[in-house]
């Protein structure tokens, strides 16, 4: 039997295009010297993207990409969820894995180096950001740079070998924005319902969902949408989400006059510096049946776990979490409330748990095991990655 070392390169090479991650890549090239010889680095690093067919009020944008892991510890059924992005080559900070704020600030004892060769890692999900450049606020918002650097962001590489790439992203407006790099320039979709609220990359495709539910598969050549699947009205925010190889929407209910508040929820809303902030009351979760043109009510996830994040949503096996139960939505509530320490102070925004089995919303922390996901890290990262000996086998926070 040959060694791994001597496999042949054209091999490797076959391989490493049906890598889904760049850590996975990484790997590889830590097994031997060899393959670390035949795979050289290849961190991505986007252009500058330009502001043509989008905004006059930027000169254009910057885009960086995070990925979010599932950390497992070697010894123990422990994990830990983070979310990495890279700010220049060979540095990066950590963020919270629903927000696009960071973490409390990581303890004294936590590594410089965060050696991922030492760990089992799930590679979750990924989100890329537009950061915009130059921004001048005095010049009105509707031409279109104000709050679309906010919004989420696809990314569809066009082919393996190309460096070549196209980006769905919404625009302040709520229609759909376009940018093709080969082009250099962005297109805006005018065909538009409903304003959108979420965009995915789902089987090399794109989709998007408004707010009635309508989901539509978007084509790269900047037409009108195809119909995926007709609205089903009722709730207040749309998300899509793939989990178990399946398209689904998650509709999500904000408060209302008719829901009854527990003695201790005296208020539903509340207003923050001139805003209004809802309390999430309820989530219903669909499939897309592509074929029938119809989102098909699900009354159960069963083993899956979904994460709604600001800039990405992913899911996972509950087996793959520890404790954590299946049939769970995990998300970003924009509910503020005063923190009890201080007249007139907010804490930030919280995590709340969804429970399908139980109809219910708590805040995570009513569940104790799944809050050690979040924060704060595991001693286990910082004692496995005490000794980091190659650069390129670690992250440099």
């Amino acid at each position: 039997m040959a060694e791994w070392s001597l496999l042949p390169k054209e091999l490797l090479e076959d391989i490493a295009k049906r890598l889904g991650s760049p850590f996975y890549l990484l790997r590889l090239r830590s097994v031997c010297s060899s393959w670390r010889s035949s795979f050289p680095p290849r961190p991505r690093r986007f252009p500058f993207l330009t502001n043509y067919g989008i905004s006059d009020s930027t000169l254009g944008f910057h885009l960086s990409k995070r990925t979010v892991f599932l950390l497992a510890s070697p010894k123990s059924p422990d994990r830990w969820l983070l979310k990495i992005e890279e700010d220049v080559p060979g540095r990066s900070h950590l963020l919270n894995p629903l927000s696009r704020s960071s973490p409390y600030p990581l303890p004294e004892t936590f590594p410089k180096v965060l050696d991922l060769s030492r760990f089992r890692v799930f590679d979750l999900g990924e989100e890329y950001v537009l950061h915009h450049v130059n921004f001048r606020p005095l010049v009105n918002a509707l031409g279109g740079a104000a709050n679309l650097y906010r919004e989420k962001v696809v990314f569809m590489c066009l082919g393996d070998e190309s460096s070549d790439y196209v980006l769905l992203t919404i625009h302040v407006s709520g229609e759909l924005a376009l940018f093709n790099s080969v082009e250099k320039r962005w297109t805006i979709i005018h065909e538009m319902p409903s304003p959108y609220d979420d965009v995915i990359l789902f089987r090399g495709q794109f989709y998007a969902v408004d707010g009635t539910g309508r989901t539509v598969r978007v084509g790269l050549d900047s037409r009108s949408p195809s119909l995926a699947a007709n609205p089903v009205y009722g709730g207040d925010k749309k998300f899509l989400v793939e989990s178990s190889g399946e398209l689904l929407v998650v509709d999500m209910y904000l408060s209302d006059d008719q829901v009854d508040w527990d003695a201790e929820d005296e208020v539903s809303q509340v207003q923050l510096n001139g805003c209004i902030y809802e309390r999430t009351v309820r989530f219903k979760v669909y499939k897309v049946d592509e074929g029938g043109q119809k989102l098909a009510r699900m009354k159960s996830l069963g083993d899956r776990v979904l994460f709604l994040g600001d800039d990405c949503t992913f899911s996972a096996s509950a087996s793959e979490l520890a404790g954590c139960k299946g049939n769970c939505i995990f998300f970003m509530d924009n509910f503020f409330y005063t923190s009890g320490e201080e007249e007139g102070t907010y804490k930030g925004r919280d995590i709340g748990v969804f429970d399908l089995d139980r109809g219910a919303i708590t805040p995570l922390s009513d569940y104790p095991e799944a809050a050690k996901l979040f924060w704060p890290p595991p001693e286990w990262v910082s004692q496995t990655t005490s000794q980091v000996q190659t650069e390129f086998e670690g992250l440099a926070l």
